[in-house]
């Protein structure tokens, strides 16, 4: 079944990779139409969500901000498709890297680091964005795909110019093996930890919210800087991509400290940018019981 699925979609998938970007808007255009006003997908969770992360806004600003985030979201689909063929000059003429020096001083220091990201922008292109930017070797942790023939797919993508990828599960053991190489393991930290017994809990968009502190334990643990990265949209199919240090010595910081700074500027980004980050996603599904590590 898997496989009938794979050659019945993957001749569609490659004609819009194929596609000029001018012609990929287009398609995302007509995506739009059929998942906002025809399927709706998942479009009560958005609106919930939205809902109790700006209190503030009025029905008719949430619906607006809906909307926007909805045509994003299907942007960021056919952009991600468009990562199976693209080439390093559209590549590099897409995604702008900053503050790089200050990556090319810890490297020139022999420093490994973790780099934290939330769903906020194209995540995907952000990958590309750094390996052809920056001298650490990028080691990206993701979760495969259960399709296996898609997963070979997306792997071969997301592998492109030099980025390597890492099984969530193996995260702790390939930075280990990999010590004696300068790396940088990126992680995307702002979905519903598992097992959800050991998550931290804190404040985030108006809501008491279960929070992955992975990242911060591995960081004390191998010493390694903490940088954010937040990729903005400048305009349709254009990012920027700015670094900022978190932590430069994690070991000497106090305990959650650098999971709060993380969903502090996090949430920053998303205040300021909220039809690009995942919605769609039941951030809040789990509730904070007796047991709960407290923040």
């Amino acid at each position: 079944m898997q496989a009938a699925l794979f050659f019945i979609l993957y001749p569609f998938v490659l004609l819009i990779s194929y596609s000029p970007f001018w012609l990929l808007y287009k398609i995302s255009d007509g995506l739009f139409v059929l998942i906002y006003y025809v399927v709706r997908y998942r479009k009560s969770v958005v609106l919930t969500n939205l809902k109790n992360s700006f209190p503030e806004r009025s029905n008719q600003e949430i619906e607006e901000v809906c909307r926007k985030f909805y045509r994003y979201l299907c942007d960021l689909v056919v952009e991600s498709l468009k990562t199976i063929t693209w080439n390093e000059q559209q590549a590099r003429s897409r995604v702008t890297m900053h503050n790089v020096e200050m990556l090319d001083a810890l490297y020139a220091q022999g420093r490994s680091i973790i780099i934290v990201m939330g769903h906020l922008g194209n995540w995907e292109w952000a990958g590309p964005g750094f390996s052809l930017n920056c001298k650490h070797q990028l080691y990206v942790v993701y979760r495969p795909l259960a399709n296996p023939y898609f997963e070979k797919v997306f792997s071969r993508a997301r592998t492109k110019f030099s980025t390597k990828i890492v099984v969530k599960n193996n995260t702790l053991r390939s930075m280990v093996a990999n010590r004696k190489t300068i790396s940088a393991t990126a992680l995307i930290a702002d979905q519903a930890p598992s097992p959800i017994h050991s998550a931290l809990w804190l404040e985030f968009l108006h809501q008491d919210t279960a929070v992955f502190a992975g990242p911060e334990k591995i960081a004390k643990k191998l010493g390694y800087p903490v940088v954010y990265m937040q990729v903005e949209r400048v305009k349709r199919g254009y990012y920027e991509v700015h670094p900022t240090l978190l932590a430069e010595h994690p070991k000497e910081t106090a305990d959650i400290e650098i999971t709060r700074e993380f969903n502090k500027i996090l949430e920053k980004g998303i205040r300021k940018h909220p039809e690009t980050w995942l919605w769609s996603h039941k951030r809040w599904k789990h509730k904070r019981s007796t047991t709960s590590i407290a923040s």
